[in-house]
């Protein structure tokens, strides 16, 4: 065998057989097959499998039984006790934020949902009042066009006589 590097012409392709399992070989009556998920299923194991793989496992400097522990076990004890209690205390106050959070959220919706109410509602009454003012101007209008078309047609009535009246004299 030669310790160089294969060239590119140098490799050639082999087909090799499938390798199979003898069944001579086992002796169990049922072969082991992996699991048959469904697809909700699957998701689910996926999520699982990469949780697990992602989340650190805590167990360092563990000690087996007390009786067996030297004088500087119980300096590792504090040390990991203090870590996890500041991990809790951590956890506890990243709860307590995140629901203050969304206490404050649904509140501030609340208060924007009633403040819109309020100007809905105010909105309504001032076109209401616009309406009924533009209403009452129309009929006015109206009505005051026919009693101003009355009133020329009086005076022009009464001028006629103020007329006969100087043409009398």
């Amino acid at each position: 065998m030669s310790t160089r590097k294969p060239k590119d012409g140098d490799s050639q392709l082999a087909a090799m057989a499938a390798k199979s399992k003898p069944a001579a070989a086992s002796t169990a009556l049922v072969e082991y097959t992996g699991p048959v998920f469904k697809e909700e299923e699957e998701d689910i194991e996926i999520k699982l499998r990469r949780i697990m793989e992602n989340v650190p496992v805590r167990v360092s400097n563990t000690s087996g039984s007390s009786a067996g522990s030297g004088s500087g076990d119980f300096h590792q004890y504090r040390q990991m006790r203090r870590k996890e209690q500041d991990r809790l205390s951590r956890m506890d106050a990243d709860y307590q934020k995140r629901k203050e959070e969304a206490e404050f959220i649904m509140r501030r919706e609340e208060r924007l949902k009633a403040a819109e109410e309020r100007t809905a509602k105010k909105r309504s009454k001032r076109q209401k009042k616009k309406q009924r003012k533009k209403e009452k101007k129309a009929k006015l209008n109206s009505g005051g066009e026919e009693q101003q078309k009355e009133d020329s047609s009086d005076d022009g009535d009464e001028g006629d006589s103020d007329k006969d009246k100087e043409a009398a004299k």
